[in-house]
This record gives structure tokens, sequence and C-alpha cells, in this order.
């Protein structure tokens, strides 16, 4: 993944305001990346021109050799399920829906079949643990089961990367620390790529690297480790 002199504004004249200004930051595959920064630094703007979910003002993304900034709502949205997951704090699932239908989401959409998804969402759902939550409904779910469906959705398309916005900013501590841990783990077993924006500073314990934004620009950007272990 990478932007180039990536910009965002929002509003004119007087009240314009920079979420983004010319930043420049690429990220290779297998990374476990944390962003972080004060509210308003513009992480989440970050998530959603990364996840093509909105247009930069200036500049261009790339997520692999895809320019997300090119494509329309329609190729973004088909694009996303196929190759990029994507974790919110406040865990988006859909109520109506028990947890296999969820997890399935993102095939159902893309023209799967349930019946012929569930060998996939099966095994999935034993490896982050809540199988035997399968025909719940979500509503009756703990917030830590709630976003292990909402990692298992990301997960399903068996994108290159995931995207997470404050994935534990809703949990308690020791749920924070198992979403922690998996997400961590996922990254190195699968060599998924994995950009969290988080104010969770023990993320930044975990991370191959940590990013920190400010004003709508790189302030820092710090290698912790090398994900390959040389």
């Amino acid at each position: 993944m990478r932007a180039e002199a990536l910009e965002m504004t929002y509003g004119e004249g007087e009240t314009r305001v920079h979420a983004l200004r010319k930043l420049n930051v690429a990220i290779p595959g297998g990374q476990f990346v944390v962003v972080r920064g004060r509210s308003g630094s513009g992480k989440t703007t970050l998530f959603h021109l990364i996840a093509g979910m909105k247009k930069p003002t200036a500049g261009r993304v790339f997520v692999g050799e895809t320019e997300m900034s090119a494509l329309n709502e329609a190729e973004s949205a088909r694009f996303r399920r196929r190759n990029v997951g994507l974790v919110y704090q406040f865990f988006n699932l859909v109520p109506i829906l028990d947890v296999v239908e969820n997890v399935a989401l993102p095939l159902l959409l893309d023209g799967k079949r349930l019946t012929d998804s569930l060998p996939r969402v099966d095994a999935l759902m034993r490896r982050l643990g809540i199988a035997d939550r399968a025909d719940h409904p979500v509503n009756k779910l703990s917030g830590g089961e709630m976003q292990r469906v909402a990692i298992a959705r990301a997960l399903i398309g068996d994108p290159g990367l995931v995207l997470a916005d404050e994935p534990t900013g809703n949990l308690d501590d020791r749920n924070a620390e198992d979403v922690l841990n998996l997400l961590t783990e996922l990254c190195r077993e699968k060599g998924i790529t994995i950009v969290m924006m988080t104010h969770d500073a023990s993320a930044t314990e975990r991370a191959d690297r940590v990013i920190t934004l400010r004003d709508g620009e790189v302030e820092q950007d710090l290698v912790m480790r090398d994900p390959r272990g040389d």
C-alpha cells in the first residue's frame, strides 16, 4: 500500500479544514503498522482513503497496483470485498443476521452461496474461537465476541490488507488485549498487511512500524522490528 502526495480538505474558505497535507507513505506487504495521533490528526481520513471509501482532494493512493482513488463507487466496493478487510471500533455488524451470515457477508455480496461458503466460514470461526456462537444473533454477543466476528468477516475473502480503525476502542482491557494478540498472530501466520489506526498505546508494542500523524502530516515514522525476523 502506498500514498503519494495525498491531500484531503473539507469545507471552503474560512471553514476549510486540511485533514491530510501532501502525505507520502509506503507500507510493504506483511507489515503490522500502527498509525497513531490525536483526534483530528488524519487517522480516520487516511483509513477511508486507503479503503477507497472517499476520494482525495489531491494525490493518489494504491493498494497493490490498484489506484483506489481512480475507482468509481461500484468498482471500489467490489475491490474491497475481494482484497481489503475492514474492522471498525463499533463492529458494524448487521443485527438482523446471525454470526455465520455476518462472517459470510462479503462472499454473499459477491454472489457466493452460503451453503458453498460454510466450510470456509466454519474453519475461520474455529480459528477465531467463535464457532460455538455460529447461530447466535450478533446483538447477544459480548463486545469481544462481536469484534472477533468483525475480524472473521474482514478475513473471509483472504485479503492482502486489513484496515482497522480503533478496533480496541470499544473493548475492556482484557478483550482489547485478546484482539491485539489475534491481529498480531494473523499478520505473522498469513503474511497479511495490517494497518491499524489507534490511540491504544499497547498496540505499538506489537507493531513492526509506528507512524505518528500530526495535523495531517507524518510527524514520525519508526521501524520497531523487521517482520521477516532478519
